[in-house]
């Protein structure tokens, strides 16, 4: 079993959570989400961590394949800015967790990375933090994407025990 902790001041940020080999499959069928939230099933089973292996969240760049968009990031929408379809070359290797699983951490002050419609979208980088302060993790919560929680894997650490 493994907790996870602040970097900066070692607070426990997860109970003891059980490692997954893989990012399970979630569906992304409407019929899937919560009636009252919209939100989609979560990612990850309560009590349970992965390592994702894709990048999340900024920066983004363009996409090489502007006729068939790929999503910006793994199980979330294709995004379009300016520039065309831009995908994420962001942080690789987050622990996705159940967001219940991190009950104590706290939006950023003023939403600060939380835009979305029902939610925050989690595309825009850090948006939760440590009771310390400390900013360390994106929550994805919106109407139209992934529901899950990604641990920074540098203002994060794992203690196994």
């Amino acid at each position: 079993m493994t907790v996870f902790l602040c970097s900066k001041c070692g607070a426990a940020i997860t109970p003891e959570l059980a490692e997954l080999a893989a990012v399970p499959d979630v569906s992304d069928d409407d019929r899937d989400r919560d009636k009252e939230t919209r939100r989609a099933p979560s990612t990850v089973p309560r009590g349970h961590y992965v390592i994702d292996p894709e990048p999340w969240g900024p920066p983004y760049v363009v996409q090489d394949d502007q006729e068939d968009p790929k999503p910006a990031q793994s199980r979330g929408p294709v995004v379009c800015r300016a520039q065309g379809f831009v995908i994420s070359a962001g942080t690789r290797h987050t622990v996705l967790v159940h967001p219940d699983d991190a009950a104590d951490i706290r939006p950023l002050p003023h939403g600060e990375n939380s835009n979305g419609c029902c939610g925050p979208r989690g595309g825009e980088g850090l948006n939760r933090a440590c009771p310390c302060g400390a900013p360390l993790a994106t929550l994805a919560a919106d109407c139209f994407g992934p529901y899950e929680l990604h641990l920074d894997p540098v203002r994060t650490y794992a203690f196994s025990r």
